[in-house]
């Protein structure tokens, strides 16, 4: 266990109020994945300000997932004049917010992303958060037992992870913010597709394979294409991969062109198409943060506010709804609000 510490706030970081504790955990569901991605994993938790001077004092939990191609390490990572969402968070605590434990968790895979599903082409993702890393921190740190005084949080793929999570376990999670999740698939998928068999007809003829070995071969996200090429087949390997691990594309990689029964699964993974299915599991949240920024790259935006409209639907209408101005990057300031949120929400007798 250590410390994060500096001095010289923002350029070299400052000292924590709070502790951040970093474990390499190592689990059992993520061992022998298809892709032989490492199944000993870092795990942080921060106990905010105080959290040694009360023993018998126990506190609700927020979980924090990463977006796309994010790993753990990546949230020290020091924007200019910013301070890193552990260094927030803790200032957050500081200053008086309602405290909380806050829980780090990587599910990185050699794709980028995990999508924090349980998929044949990638690993049990879904399960290793749930039924590993909850019960894990529960024993060790002085958690509130019940969803009710549980939070997750994510932005891009994190944000549609903390948005299924509490659907799939409400027995689990009752509270998310979700920054840019990916929802509303026409519009945040689709014309990545198009991209993708662009890029496969003009430099690898029309095959995912000669990329991969092209890309293995030279510095990852070196050309235009990159980016595109492999969120798409690693969304492909967390949806719509078969049983035995081959990855399913949902478009013809020569025209672009949506193969419908591929789509299909693609869609039901769609939080906007999810809500109606899990209506009970939403009624039963105590907090729900969304928010985007107008001119979001993947119009996350347009799917945010489908999103809320299908909550409004169900009849969940208590809920922090915001769309701001600003792209998909460089909103990692919105992180902290939405903790103050959730940590509000999920305290017994406070907001929530």
């Amino acid at each position: 266990m250590t410390n994060i510490t500096g001095g010289g706030w923002p350029a070299f970081g400052q000292p924590l109020a709070g502790r951040l504790d970093e474990h390499r955990f190592t689990s059992t569901v993520l061992r022998g994945n298809p892709l032989g991605d490492p199944s000993e994993r870092p795990l942080w938790v921060y106990t905010p300000p105080g959290y040694g001077d009360e023993p018998d004092r126990r506190y609700p939990s927020v979980y924090v997932i990463q977006g796309y191609s994010g790993s753990l390490p990546l949230w020290v990572n020091r924007t200019p004049f910013r301070a890193t969402y552990p260094e927030a968070a803790d200032g957050l605590f500081a200053a008086g917010a309602p405290a909380c434990i806050v829980v780090w968790v990587d599910a990185w895979t050699s794709y980028g992303g995990s999508q924090f599903v349980d998929s044949p082409g990638t690993g049990r993702y879904h399960i290793y958060l749930c039924e590993e890393v909850v019960p894990w921190v529960d024993a060790r740190y002085r958690t509130l037992d019940g969803p009710a005084h549980r939070g997750i949080q994510g932005k891009s793929s994190g944000g549609f992870g903390a948005m299924i999570t509490p659907m799939l376990r409400p027995d689990l999670f009752g509270g998310f913010a979700t920054h840019a999740g990916d929802t509303l698939y026409e519009a945040c998928y689709v014309e990545g597709f198009a991209k993708c068999a662009r890029a496969l007809r003009d430099h690898y003829g029309g095959s995912y394979e000669q990329f991969w070995a092209d890309f293995r071969t030279r510095p990852p996200m070196s050309k235009p294409g990159d980016a595109d090429l492999v969120m798409t087949y690693g969304v492909a390997a967390c949806f719509s991969a078969e049983p035995d691990g081959t990855v399913v594309l949902p478009f013809d990689p020569t025209t672009g062109r949506l193969i419908d029964e591929v789509w299909a699964r693609w869609l039901a993974w769609d939080p906007v198409r999810m809500v109606p299915r899990y209506a009970d599991a939403l009624r039963g949240t105590s907090a729900i943060w969304i928010d985007a920024g107008r001119a979001d790259n993947w119009y996350l935006d347009l799917g945010a506010e489908a999103f809320r409209q299908e909550l409004d639907a169900i009849g969940v209408t208590d809920y922090h709804f915001e769309l701001f101005d600003g792209t998909h990057a460089g909103i990692d300031y919105r992180y902290p609000l939405a903790l103050a949120y959730l940590a509000d929400r999920l305290t017994p007798g406070a907001g929530g």
